[in-house]
C-alpha cells in the first residue's frame, strides 16, 4: 500500500543528552528517520536538546527545537507547530517516556496527533515489567521466575520468594540503570531503594538469578501487513550477569543450531505481535541455560536501540530508515533495500558472510574510586565494531580499535610473578574492563578451557578461539621472523594478527614485518558489506579490510578525494560532538567539493594506480 496522505507533518522525539546507556545510537536513528521522512515529502520538526548532534544540523528537519524533551515543553512545540504525527520510536527511553506522558496528560487528543511506530499500549505493555511477564505467558513462551514491587516491603516479599542472588531492575529505566545483582538482604535493599527512586513509575521487577546464562538479541523488523524479517542476531560474549552494553558482543551468533535460531526467530516475532509492535523495529533479548537449553523471554525494546545501530551497521540494512517509512504506511515489500541498487526488497532478510565484533570502551581511570566491576548496570562509555571473515580477526582489529594502547592480546600480568596466577583468577571471576585480556594470560599461565569457563562462563567456542591465538603467539615467538614464511604469516595475518603485535612478539622492528609482507606480495583487500553474502552485485561505499584474493574497493579514477578521519569510540571529553563535526563537512563535500577542501592539501591526489597499492599496505 501507499504512504499516508492523512499526515502531513511527523514531530520527531529525540534522545536528548548522551548519558550511560543512550548514546550516538539515537543520534543516528533519529537523522536517519529524519532524511526518511523528509524524502517522502512529509513535513518534519524535530525536538532534541543536544546540539552536539548530527540530526540538530539545520538541514535535517524543517524545524528544530533545541528544548527539553519534557511533556509541558513538547505540548508547547506541538500546540504551535501542529502536526499530525509524533514518532517516538527513534529516540530511545527518553523519547518513549516523553511520549506516554504525552498520551496520558491527554495532549495528543487534544491537539489530535496520532503516534505512529508504535502504539502508547504497546510501549507500555513493554514496558511494563508485570504487563511483560503476562504477556509472554499467553503465548507459551517462559521468562524468569521474578515479582514486582512499588514499595520495600512489596520488594522483600518477593525475595523471599524467589531467593538470592536476585536481579533488580526498575521499570521504565535504560542502561540497566537503578538496578543491580544483590546477594544478601543487605545488598537488596540498597539497590531497591535506589530503583524505586529512579524508576518514573516506582516500580521494580525482582527477578531469578540468570548470572552465567547465555544471552542473544534478535533484531526484528514487521511492517502493518504482518511481514516480518530478522535483521541480524547477536550473541553476548559475556554470560548474565554483565549489562548487555557492557559486554562483547558477536553478530551473527555463533554458537546456536540452526533448530536453536529458528526456535528463537519465531519467538521473536511472536512476541513483536503479543505486545503490539505494529510497524517498525524491536529487539528482543533472550537467555538460554546451557545446562538444559531452557529459553526465556528477557525483555524486548518497542524501538530502535542500542543493538539497531550496531545491526545495521553489521549487516548494512538500515533499520531506523526502514521504520520510519513503515511508520507512515509502506510495507517491506514496497520499499527496495538500496545497498544491492533496488534488486532486492527491504523485505529480504540480511545474510552475511563475515564476523562482526562489538567491544564496549570504559573510563574508569576518569574517576578514582570508582567501582569497576561489571554489573547488570551499563558502565561503558562507548564501544568500537569491528568486521572480519573470521571470529579471530573481527575480535582481534575490535581490541585494536580501542584505541586503549593494545595491538591484540596484549599480556596484562608478568608470568614471573608469584601473584599472577591469584590475580589472573580473581579477573576472571569478577568481571572488569580488560577480563578479554586476562582470558588470554590465563591460557599463556597454563588454565585449561573448561578452567576458564568454570570461571567465567563465556562459551567453550569462544575460549577456543582465544587459546588458538595464544598457542600461535607462542608459536611466532619460538620461531622469530625467520620462521615467518609466506603460508604461516597469511595464516597470521588473516587471523587478525597486527604488524605491530607480530613485531613485539618476533623481537623485531614493526617496519621489518612490513617489509616482509611487501617481499611475500601479502596485502589486504577491501571487501562490501552488501546484506546479501555477495549474492548480488554492489556498489556501495562501505567497507572492511581481510586478507584474501579479491579486491572491491574500485576506486574512482576521475575525481579528487578527501579522506576524513573519525574520532573512534566514544570516551569521557570526546563524543558525539566530534561525530557531527566529522558528518557535516564530509556531507557538504559529497555533495559541492570540485577541489580540495583545505588549503593544506597542495597537490592532487593521486591516481588509483598508485593510491590502491598504497590503500592496501596498511600496517594494520
Amino acid at each position: 500500500m501507499p504512504k499516508r496522505t492523512d499526515i502531513k507533518s511527523i514531530l520527531i522525539l529525540g534522545a536528548g543528552p548522551i548519558v550511560i546507556g543512550q548514546a550516538c545510537e539515537f543520534d543516528y536513528s533519529g537523522a536517519q528517520a529524519c532524511k526518511a521522512l523528509r524524502e517522502e515529502g512529509y513535513r518534519v520538526i524535530l525536538v532534541n536538546s543536544n546540539p552536539a548532534t548530527i540530526m540538530t544540523d539545520p538541514e535535517m528537519a524543517d524545524a528544530t527545537y533545541i528544548e527539553p524533551i519534557h511533556w509541558e515543553v513538547v505540548r508547547k512545540i506541538i500546540e504551535k507547530e501542529r502536526p499530525d504525527a509524533v514518532l517516538p520510536t527513534m529516540g530511545g527511553q527518553t523519547a518513549l517516556n516523553c511520549a506516554l506522558e504525552l498520551e496520558r496528560q491527554g495532549v495528543l487528543e487534544e491537539f489530535g496527533v496520532t503516534m505512529i511506530g508504535a502504539t502508547a499500549d504497546a510501549i507500555d505493555k513493554a514496558e511494563d515489567r508485570r504487563r511483560f511477564d503476562i504477556a509472554m505467558k499467553k503465548i507459551g513462551l517462559d521468562t524468569a521466575r521474578s515479582g514486582i514491587a512499588h514499595t520495600m516491603e512489596e520488594a522483600l516479599a518477593v525475595a523471599a520468594d524467589v531467593g538470592f542472588p536476585c536481579i533488580i531492575r526498575p521499570s521504565f529505566t535504560m542502561g540497566g540503570t537503578g538496578g543491580g545483582i544483590a546477594y544478601n538482604r543487605e545488598e537488596f535493599e540498597e539497590i531497591c531503594e535506589r530503583g524505586l527512586d529512579l524508576s518514573p513509575t516506582n516500580e521494580l521487577l525482582i527477578d531469578e538469578s540468570l548470572i552465567g546464562w547465555k544471552e542473544y538479541e534478535m533484531e526484528v523488523v514487521r511492517d502493518k501487513n504482518d511481514n516480518c524479517i530478522i535483521v541480524c542476531s547477536i550473541e553476548n560474549f559475556d554470560a548474565m550477569g554483565i549489562h548487555t552494553g557492557d559486554s562483547i558482543t558477536v553478530a551473527p551468533a555463533q554458537t546456536l543450531t540452526d533448530k536453536e535460531y529458528q526456535i528463537m526467530r519465531n519467538a521473536s516475532m511472536a512476541v513483536l505481535r503479543e505486545i503490539g509492535v505494529e510497524t517498525g523495529g524491536s529487539n528482543v533479548q533472550f537467555a538460554v541455560n546451557p545446562k538444559n537449553g531452557r529459553l526465556i523471554v528477557i525483555e524486548m525494546n518497542p524501538r530502535v536501540s542500542r543493538s539497531s545501530a550496531l545491526a545495521s551497521k553489521a549487516t548494512g540494512f538500515p533499520i531506523a530508515k526502514v521504520a520510519a517509512k513503515l511508520a507512515v504506511g509502506y510495507t517491506l515489500d514496497e520499499l527496495m533495500n538500496d545497498i544491492t541498487g533496488g534488486r532486492t526488497p527491504a523485505s529480504f532478510e540480511p545474510s552475511i558472510d563475515y564476523v562482526v565484533t562489538k567491544i564496549p570502551r570504559f573510563n574508569f581511570e576518569k574517576f578514582a574510586g570508582a567501582n569497576d566491576r561489571l554489573t547488570t548496570q551499563m558502565k561503558s562509555v562507548g564501544e568500537v565494531m569491528a568486521i572480519g571473515r573470521t571470529q579471530q580477526e573481527s575480535l582481534q582489529k575490535a581490541l585494536r580499535g580501542l584505541e586503549v594502547g593494545a595491538t591484540g592480546f596484549d599480556p596484562k600480568v608478568s608470568l614471573d610473578d608469584p601473584e599472577a596466577l591469584t590475580k589472573i583468577r580473581r579477573e576472571l571471576k569478577d568481571a572488569g574492563a580488560e577480563r578479554i585480556w586476562y582470558i588470554a594470560d590465563a591460557f599463556r599461565a597454563g588454565l585449561s578451557v573448561d578452567g576458564v569457563f568454570n570461571l567465567t562462563n563465556i562459551d567453550r567456542w569462544f575460549l577456543v578461539q582465544i587459546e588458538e591465538l595464544v598457542r600461535l603467539e607462542e608459536k611466532v615467538a619460538d620461531v622469530g621472523i625467520t620462521g615467518l614464511n609466506a603460508d604461516f604469516l597469511r595464516q597470521l595475518k588473516r587471523k587478525g594478527f597486527a604488524d605491530a603485535r607480530l613485531a613485539v612478539l618476533s623481537g623485531v622492528r614493526e617496519a621489518e614485518i612490513r617489509k616482509l609482507r611487501d617481499q611475500y606480495d601479502l596485502h589486504p583487500v577491501y571487501k562490501r558489506v552488501d546484506t546479501c553474502a555477495a549474492e548480488f552485485a554492489t556498489d556501495t561505499a562501505y567497507m572492511y579490510s581481510t586478507y584474501e584474493d579479491e579486491c572491491e574497493a574500485n576506486p574512482s579514477v576521475d575525481r579528487d578525494k578527501i579522506m576524513v578521519l573519525g574520532g573512534g569510540p566514544n570516551r569521557i571529553g570526546q563524543g558525539s560532538s566530534l561525530t557531527t563535526a566529522v558528518y557535516t563537512p564530509r556531507w557538504r563535500c559529497a555533495k559541492t567539493v570540485t577541489r580540495p577542501l583545505w588549503s593544506t592539501v597542495t597537490r592532487k591526489p593521486s591516481l588509483p594506480t598508485t593510491t590502491l597499492p598504497t590503500a592496501c599496505t596498511s600496517s594494520r
